[in-house]
């Protein structure tokens, strides 16, 4: 692997569904050699797009998993991933982001910034990522790449700036005017791979000129030598130009915008161009690790060969082969024979067979240096965890990831389904961190829980291809909450009398309304319950949060401070404390006013303008609010807040309402207090279901 960092590029392809992120890689790698023929996502000759590698991806046309590839471009080494665009996988999405450089973040210049463009944008924030905008698709009907400029800087907030302007648009896209260069480059061949350099067309020179000017006046701002020669009247060179908006782009200050259609094979090497050109290398970026050894100090991290090694497991999958585990090294070098320490729980492991990703296929490695991404055989760990090398205990801060807002219950067909799914499970748990598993206590079922019905769907799917097993699955079922809405007190005592020693524990206090999940106060003065009986009261009390005694949904927002108590020389225990706060905590609550909460989420409909009226009659029929409509072209954008409740099935609806001409993306957004009328509903169901069981 290339050891000169200056020439290696980590990049992601992010964007919303459907922008044309897989139709991009697949050019890219056409044009650097690393694949002979160019599929299609929805192929006709059934092969379907190489990063597509899972067979219901390529039924779909969608990207389920994010795949990861590297090629060459002109002496320097880039490393891709591309990654899904659809909300339920957005772990797939966070999980590349945090081991990313640099990203490419694709628009249609049809449908300009979609929804899940806009969460893209806040996982990059996150992560402080910088990215370059390529408006796809600019040979389509209704194309307008300066409205997705603008739209870039109106609603992302983004410095955009534009490098290239078309030539022509629609049917008419014939190649693009670079700005830098001053030159019209055009496409040809049978997939477009010969670029043919000529002067930029009589009709567009003037607009070429002012967008030249509009765009050197912008990058300017990042360099005092190109400064200087605005106003002195000397010439600008190619190299100030890319030097300020390289300066730019890495500060995430500037965001240089490029056009093309990935399908036709238009300006796609000019893309390939500017990645090596704006996107950072390793060296660019800082990345720090926590010291575990020393009051968690922050250590930034450099990107030297000789240092220890210290390298991030960012996405596991289960090949033929056994577990792999994709891997970003961010200081000292990954050999085959070494030995790693996961920092997580302090196993050793020997580095096995190291291998480079090719999507589906692989290509061995003796090693794996700093600033480059691979991938190691047969290790046993998880999705976020740090490897180090011995002497040294840094853990690298692991990626932000949701709480699941949606559940099903799985019944196994026979025995061997049984044993097949529970292997599923164990692995599907392991590779995604939003996905959940648990056995019902009182049901006996086992329930798994996840970001959205296509996202559960899809591992149902999944376990019967990939594991044979034959599940039936139960009605999807909502993660709600409940909560108090006031201050309540508690004085209560928890007094057993056995045999021997009895138990006696007193609590007094009150619960209150917090914003956050669960916070427990200890203003006990003059030894009035024991030190040593603190922690069990605040066990009791965090315990209790599991289940609530209205409808054993589990609690969030409650902050409980414990006053005063009293405790007796022989009776009081661990256990005795602990029972007399959960028995604390019930009494308050219980005055508490408490409320179920549910969650909402933010659904946005893209639909002809035709079906607008019948899109919103869909949304208010779902106790949807309204938030947002606005006519973009022959397209309306309809933005709302939904119950997930009322959210089931809604695709099919959607579809037969509008012809199959409208789309939805629906993502969580916050838990928010039922109406009165629904949680009586959900009372009477419980109290039905709780007849059942007796």
């Amino acid at each position: 692997m290339l050891k000169d960092l200056k020439r290696v590029r980590n990049i992601g392809i992010s964007a919303h569904i459907d922008s044309g992120k897989t139709t991009l890689t697949e050019r890219i790698l056409f044009y650097t050699d690393k694949i002979h023929q160019i599929h299609e996502v929805r192929g006709k000759d059934g092969a379907g797009a190489v990063m597509d590698s899972m067979e219901l991806e390529r039924e779909r046309g969608i990207t389920i998993a994010s795949a990861a590839t590297h090629c060459e471009w002109k002496t320097f080494a880039v490393n891709i991933i591309d990654t899904p665009g659809h909300v339920d996988f957005t772990v797939e999405v966070e999980r590349s982001l945090r081991v990313l450089d640099g990203v490419v973040l694709i628009l249609c210049s049809v449908s300009g910034v979609q929804s899940q463009s806009i969460t893209v944008d806040q996982q990059m924030k996150r992560y402080q990522v910088p990215c370059i905008a390529f408006v796809n698709k600019c040979d389509r009907s209704g194309a307008n790449p300066y409205r997705v400029a603008k739209q870039l800087r109106d609603k992302l907030g983004h410095n955009s700036v534009l490098m290239q302007i078309p030539i022509g648009l629609e049917d008419k896209l014939k190649g693009v005017v670079d700005l830098v260069t001053m030159k019209a480059y055009y496409f040809e061949g049978d997939n477009g791979e010969k670029v043919i350099v000529k002067d930029i067309p009589a009709e567009l020179a003037e607009d070429a000129a002012e967008k030249r000017e509009i765009m050197i006046d912008a990058v300017s701002a990042f360099s005092d030598d190109l400064t200087d020669a605005i106003l002195e009247e000397k010439e600008i060179s190619e190299e100030m130009i890319k030097e300020a908006v390289r300066k730019g782009t890495i500060a995430r200050e500037m965001t240089p915008v490029f056009m093309g259609s990935a399908y036709k094979n238009t300006a796609v090497q000019p893309l390939l161009d500017a990645v090596l050109d704006y996107l950072p290398s390793p060296i660019d970026v800082e990345n720090v690790a926590i010291d575990l050894d020393n009051n968690e100090e922050t250590v930034t991290l450099e990107s030297s060969f000789d240092k220890p090694t210290v390298a991030l497991a960012f996405k596991l999958e289960d090949g033929q082969y056994g577990q792999l585990t994709y891997m970003r090294v961010y200081q000292g070098c990954l050999k085959k024979g070494d030995t790693v320490i996961n920092s997580r729980d302090g196993r050793k492991t020997k580095v096995g067979r190291l291998i480079r990703m090719h999507a589906s296929e692989m290509e061995e490695v003796n090693e794996i240096p700093a600033g480059h991404i691979g991938a190691m055989f047969g290790v046993d760990c998880a999705s976020g965890d740090t490897f180090v090398s011995p002497g040294i205990n840094y853990s690298l801060i692991a990626m932000h990831v949701m709480d699941p807002v949606i559940s099903l219950s799985l019944q196994p067909v026979d025995n061997k389904s049984q044993i097949n799914m529970s292997k599923a499970l164990n692995r599907f748990t392991k590779e995604d961190p939003t996905f959940k598993t648990f056995v019902d206590k009182e049901t006996n079922e086992t329930i798994i829980q996840g970001m959205g019905e296509l996202h559960l769907e899809v591992y149902v799917e999944r376990m019967k291809r990939e594991y044979k097993a034959e599940v039936i699955t139960g009605k999807p079922r909502v993660a709600y909450r409940e909560t108090i809405t006031r201050k309540a007190e508690f004085n209560y005592t928890h007094k057993k009398q056995t045999g021997g020693s009895g138990q006696f524990g007193r609590v007094m206090g009150y619960v209150e309304p917090f914003d956050e999940e669960f916070e427990f106060v200890n203003k006990v003065t003059g030894g009035r319950i024991p030190t040593q009986f603190i922690s069990s009261c605040e066990k009791g009390f965090k315990n209790s949060m599991d289940k609530g005694p209205k409808m054993e949904f589990p609690i969030t927002g409650v902050r409980v401070v414990l006053e005063d108590g009293a405790y007796h020389a022989v009776d009081s225990s661990e256990m005795a404390f602990q029972a007399a706060a959960r028995g604390g905590f019930r009494e308050g609550y219980l005055k508490a006013k408490p409320v179920i909460h549910e969650p909402i989420m933010k659904v946005v409909i893209e639909t002809p303008n035709e079906f607008q009226g019948s899109c919103m009659g869909l949304i208010n029929q779902r106790r949807g609010i309204i938030q947002g409509s606005q006519e973009e072209g022959v397209m309306s954008v309809i933005e709302s807040s939904v119950p997930l409740s009322e959210m089931f099935g809604f695709s099919t609806i959607l579809r037969s309402a509008t012809q199959g001409k409208a789309q939805f993306s629906m993502e969580f957004s916050a838990y928010k207090q039922v109406p009165q009328s629904v949680a009586d509903e959900l009372v009477k169901a419980k109290e039905e279901e709780d007849k059942k069981k007796n």
